[in-house]
């Protein structure tokens, strides 16, 4: 079901890896994003925060199906860049070392993450309850 209007709202079971947030935003972020831009599977994701205007640059698995980019939420859709990026319509991603504007933000609840590639959709659902996915189509490049 595409939500685009509004931000997405937090499902009823929220996914068991949120706690360890603040420890992958001060360690596991920064080092990732010495290759996330570079390599395939990541991405550098650009957005721009809805009340302070700063641009900001998070590192995160990709999946690219024909001309969308999927991303599972493993802390569910109730945090920042989720918000940010419904707020905009649409971010800056890196990846592979080609930069892509993606438009037309969905998400898509989805116990079963049919979307993402077996196994990981099976483990991320069983071990980590992830029920959500962001899809995003890929601007046309600009003439």
């Amino acid at each position: 079901m595409p939500a685009t209007a509004a931000a997405p709202r937090m499902p009823a079971t929220a996914p068991r890896m949120r706690f360890i947030r603040p420890f992958t935003a001060r360690v596991i972020n920064p080092a990732t994003r010495l290759f996330a831009g570079r390599v395939p599977g990541f991405a550098i994701v650009s957005h721009v925060g809805r009340r302070t205007g700063r641009t900001y640059h998070i590192p995160m698995i990709v999946f690219r199906r024909g001309d969308h980019y999927l991303f599972a939420l493993t802390y569910g859709s109730d945090v920042d860049w989720v918000k940010n990026v419904f707020a905009a319509g649409g971010c800056q991603i890196r990846t592979r070392g080609r930069d892509v504007r993606l438009v037309e933000p969905e998400l898509i609840v989805d116990p079963e993450l049919r979307l993402l590639p077996w196994p990981l959709g099976w483990l991320l659902g069983r071990l980590d309850r992830v029920t959500e996915v962001v899809r995003m189509r890929a601007a046309p490049a600009s003439a």
